[in-house]
């Protein structure tokens, strides 16, 4: 009542300062509602959750999560480590769990995955840019369907077959290396692609340079939009009418842009199915047979095929960028994995390393593993979303809650973590692609194996480990490369005719 009286004195006294009082309780009333309405999802439960840092009202972490991403370092993120095991992040209104350790890793991620196999909304990078396309942000009922035709890729027969295909274009890519040693990494992200678009396409790739460069483009843009925009940490604005989505126009020119070059590679295959002259592959054998009943959409099917292209080259190709800077900075580790091939295929240039020498050639595997823990390709993955509540060691955890990763926390959590280590990975299980690592491509096996039995690396100006710039379609770092012997540039040109891909190096000058 006193309150109340004394804003009615003011009021008869001072109208202008009644106005500002006013809008400052307007104001103060607001940011209440608004800090009410996006309130994380770990904050509409009073149940105990894992320890975290304390972050700004409403906006909670996102300006650190933003500026690490250009940090070399990783040091917000490296940070979290001494939370424990898990740390509790607050993003907007969403709340993320980061998982520190191996030991969280496999008990929510791959022992709970049936509670753990959500994602988040992502009205931006996964609505407006990707169509809702792509399986990787998207929630069980949207993946589900396109999980069953994938599955059809891990036949035997198919494996083989995918076998032969590596060891031919990694051969086309020695000739790439010797013809065109200095766009060594443009070899890479062809060779990537190459392979998986004859996996997925059926044919060998005859696309240009600049729908390689286009390709590889729409994977930087879409990796970029993921969490860019607000919208996709406050899902809820996009229930606002659209004429008040102001942010709707740049990303749908983006999302256009993104299913135009789609089209572009989609379209002269699915014709070729449609005249019954397309070759065998994913595509015509599995996602557009009529006996497989895939029953999404034609663009549904496209962004299937278009994404598995996407996904398996840019990964490769960053990768074996990795491989090289760690044969730049720790080059014992690189004479030691050449001691092994020589052993195995002749220091003479007597053969090329083949898959069938993966059991010989442990230290090349142990190098795979280490590569992929050194430098991790993703220092954070998607959240991976609890679709129904849980308990776990005392936590409880509500529907809506993401659990991510903490790949630089995770990758060093071994002695000596900032040393390139391929030792460390000799424990009997060198060949196992999932003892220890949450994922390990063996394609990177027979490239690496060959580059370093045929290869030399020198770095051509200064370099930095930790900056690989691999978002971006030019060099990643400066490095001269340079043929090992004449006798191993005869091999590779032996096999490259033998294999009939010399003229596709040659012509790719």
């Amino acid at each position: 009542m006193a309150i109340h009286n004394n804003i009615a004195s003011i009021a008869r006294s001072d109208p202008v300062t009644t106005i500002a009082v006013s809008i400052v309780i307007l104001l103060g009333l607001l940011f209440v509602a608004l800090k009410e309405f996006f309130k994380p999802i770990g904050l509409r439960s009073t149940r105990s959750k894992p320890p975290g840092p304390r972050g700004l009202p409403i906006f909670g972490h996102l300006l650190e999560i933003r500026k690490q991403q250009n940090d070399p370092d990783s040091k917000w993120l490296r940070s979290l480590a001494q939370y424990g095991e898990m740390a509790t992040v607050h993003l907007g209104s969403k709340t993320w769990i980061f998982l520190n350790s191996q030991r969280v890793v496999s008990e929510i991620i791959a022992k709970r995955g049936g509670a753990t196999n959500g994602r988040s909304p992502m009205p931006i990078s996964s609505g407006i840019v990707s169509r809702h396309g792509r399986s990787l942000l998207l929630p069980p009922s949207g993946w589900t369907e396109r999980r069953r035709v994938m599955h059809h890729l891990l036949s035997g027969s198919a494996l083989k077959q995918y076998g032969e295909w590596q060891e031919l274009e990694s051969t086309q890519m020695l000739a790439e290396y010797l013809k065109q040693p200095h766009r060594w990494y443009r070899h890479h992200y062809r060779y990537a692609n190459s392979v998986v678009h004859r996996i997925a396409l059926g044919e060998r790739l005859v696309k240009s340079s600049k729908d390689l460069e286009d390709l590889q483009n729409v994977v930087t843009f879409f990796v970029g939009s993921i969490g860019r925009s607000t919208i996709d940490w406050f899902p809820d604005l996009d229930r606002l009418p659209r004429f008040m989505q102001f942010w709707r126009p740049y990303w749908e020119r983006l999302g256009n842009w993104n299913e135009g070059i789609y089209r572009s590679w989609w379209e002269p295959v699915k014709q070729q199915i449609e005249d019954g002259t397309a070759p065998a592959s994913f595509v015509r054998d599995v996602l557009l047979n009529k006996d497989t009943k895939y029953t999404g959409s034609d663009q549904d099917a496209m962004y299937v095929a278009m994404q598995l292209i996407e996904a398996g080259s840019d990964t490769t190709r960053e990768a074996l960028n990795i491989f090289i800077m760690a044969s730049l900075y720790y080059p014992r580790a690189f004479k030691k994995a050449r001691s092994e091939i020589d052993r195995v295929c002749g220091s003479n240039a007597k053969r090329l390393p083949v898959l069938a020498d993966m059991d010989d050639l442990s230290y090349i595997c142990a190098m795979v593993k280490e590569t992929l823990r050194w430098r991790p390709i993703f220092q954070l993955t998607p959240d991976h979303c609890v679709t129904s509540d849980f308990d776990f060691e005392g936590y409880h955890f509500s529907a809506g809650t993401g659990f991510v990763i903490n790949e630089v926390v995770v990758c060093n959590e071994c002695e000596d973590p900032e040393d390139f280590k391929p030792e460390r990975w000799l424990d009997g299980h060198e060949q196992d692609a999932a003892h220890g690592l949450l994922a390990v491509r063996w394609r990177l096996f027979i490239n690496i194996a060959r580059l370093v039995y045929c290869f030399d690396y020198t770095a051509m100006g200064p370099i930095d480990s930790r900056i690989l710039n691999h978002h971006s379609t030019d060099e990643p770092f400066p490095v001269k490369v340079t043929i090992r012997s004449t006798a191993h540039e005869k091999l590779i040109l032996e096999e490259a005719t033998r294999l009939g891909v010399l003229q596709f190096a040659e012509c790719r000058m």
